[in-house]
């Protein structure tokens, strides 16, 4: 039980300082010009910050075909996330994209369910749904034009979230070293920027964005962006793994809070607090029963 329970509460910190870290160059994402493409440079920072450090210690594992499948799936699904993050980004602000593509874990518990035979209890999909409800209303806050595009592209990031989410699920039995797992995020996130490095020299004109984010900010968001989701996976060890990825929505809750005290974004404050409710309850309920 003793030990049930320390892996619990590992589990636990893997989640909170995944959530900081993401809140964290969420926010850089927010507050960077469009032109930026910070997306492009993010995961380019990765690469070259960690990416080496992450594949060397992914060498080092038992290797099977079926691990190589797993990793292939994921690098694939990582790429159109991405691309459909990006496209959903030049049509909306990121304020009503991202809390709807991160309502991707009802998907995620249905796969598990029927792949992974990953079973919830009745309240604990009560408590996906209230938090589901719950971002739906915080992306409704955000101005912007009516578009069926953007709700396609984030419906679309949202999809592919769940299918990566599920083979991380897969690899995290396989995979149990940090610095490994840094390797399995290091291979989607170069298929990645491949793939939004394509898209750009075709729909751009350039691979390279002509404005680049200041240094600070490049090296947080570059050591955050994939460090951050090795700890989900890591998480994903021991615990359900629509149970991961609902909780790191605290996220996105962090994020409201900390734009209306330090960026005063009060608008719609009313709708927010409501949002946040649901997110809390649904995330409250999944916490208890879950």
């Amino acid at each position: 039980m003793l030990e049930i329970l320390s892996y619990f509460n590992q589990s636990w910190w893997f989640i909170t300082l995944s959530v900081l870290m993401h809140v964290s160059w969420n926010m850089m994402a927010r507050h960077v010009n469009p032109e930026t493409d910070f997306l492009w440079w993010g995961l380019l920072g990765h690469i070259v910050l960690l990416g080496g450090y992450g594949l060397y210690h992914l060498a080092q594992v038992d290797w099977s075909w079926t691990l190589a499948g797993l990793i292939a799936v994921t690098a694939f699904a990582n790429s159109l996330y991405f691309l459909s993050l990006r496209q959903a980004y030049a049509l909306a602000p990121v304020a009503f994209v991202y809390p709807i593509a991160r309502s991707s874990p009802i998907l995620v518990a249905l796969w598990a369910w029927w792949l992974l035979d990953e079973s919830l209890s009745g309240m604990a999909w009560l408590g996906i749904l209230f938090s589901i409800l719950g971002l739906w209303i915080l992306g409704s806050t955000a101005k912007h034009n009516p578009n069926s595009k953007v709700l396609i592209w984030t419906l679309s990031a949202a999809f592919f979230t769940s299918i990566y989410s599920l083979s991380d699920k897969a690899i995290s039995l396989q995979v149990h070293d940090f610095s490994a797992l840094l390797g399995v995020v290091t291979i989607g996130y170069f298929a990645a920027w491949v793939t939004l490095s394509i898209y750009r020299q075709r729909h751009c004109n350039s691979i390279i964005p002509q404005s680049r984010p200041h240094l600070g900010v490049w090296l947080a968001g570059s050591l955050f962006i994939g460090s951050a989701y090795a700890l989900v996976i890591l998480a994903m060890q021991t615990l359900p793994t629509a149970y991961v990825v609902s909780m790191t929505n605290i996220g996105i809750l962090l994020a409201v809070v900390l734009s209306m005290l330090f960026f005063k974004d009060r608008a719609h404050l009313i709708q927010k607090a409501i949002a946040t409710l649901f997110i809390m309850s649904g995330l409250l309920i999944l916490g208890i029963v879950g």
